[in-house]
């Protein structure tokens, strides 16, 4: 308990909340490294214990191909108190949200993908508004579900896209990731659910509107493969 209350005030230190129950207003500067003893994946985190100098610790950053033995870095942490992953079923007293850094966890998770960290508003990250999102309107608006049922005869072509941000990876490769659902198509099937990719910034949770050109077959190597993208994306909030 000492351990952890320790780590809690010097992270806390480093973040000033704009107001109560507000989200950060920047990143800290903050990191914590330790080794990790024990992980859970879910749809958009990958939750890690981590067995650190100051005694275990939770930690959460977007999914990444992180193992049990791996030394891992969190840096940009967010402290966050009695938070409940709805996916885990688990209520964590405190847990930590950053940016996976300086990571020994072999090829794949040392890649330019899955390292990157959206600051996300201090609730339950897992509680996205899952309402349906009004289509775009105009020349080459489509829905989601559109987009990825006729990729093939959209590739090279511009559409216009309206949707709810529901996972958000900054700075990959030049650019900003952005995965958008409208509550059109079925997830079962992977037509629920567009990639993006924009020099726009985008929180997880905003309703956006973008316009970008459709490719298809991207391979990116390390495992990440899409059938269907929007590249080249302008957005608007």
């Amino acid at each position: 308990m000492k351990a952890l209350l320790a780590i809690c005030l010097f992270v806390t230190a480093s973040f000033a909340w704009a107001t109560e129950g507000g989200m950060p207003q920047g990143s800290g500067s903050a990191t914590v490294q330790g080794k990790v003893i024990k992980l859970k994946n879910v749809d958009n985190f990958t939750y890690l214990l981590l067995n650190t100098d100051r005694g275990e610790i939770w930690a959460a950053v977007i999914k990444a191909p992180v193992k049990k033995g791996d030394t891992v870095t969190i840096e940009n942490v967010t402290v966050m108190e009695n938070f409940t992953s709805k996916s885990l079923n688990q209520t964590f007293k405190m847990i930590l949200f950053g940016k996976l850094g300086g990571a020994s966890v072999g090829p794949a998770a040392s890649s330019t993908l899955g390292n990157s960290f959206s600051i996300i508003p201090r609730k339950n990250l897992e509680t996205i508004n899952s309402a349906p999102v009004a289509a775009a309107v105009g020349p080459n608006s489509m829905k989601v579900v559109d987009v990825v049922n006729k990729a093939a005869a959209l590739k090279g072509k511009p559409v216009v896209v309206r949707g709810r941000v529901v996972k958000y990876n900054a700075e990959i490769m030049g650019v900003n990731w952005i995965h958008l659902q409208d509550g059109s198509g079925s997830a079962a099937g992977g037509s629920n659910d567009i990639l993006v990719t924009t020099s726009a910034t985008a929180m997880i949770g905003d309703v956006v509107t973008v316009k970008g050109i459709v490719a298809t077959d991207k391979d990116f190597g390390a495992g990440y493969s899409y059938k269907v993208l929007v590249e080249k994306a302008t957005l608007q909030k």
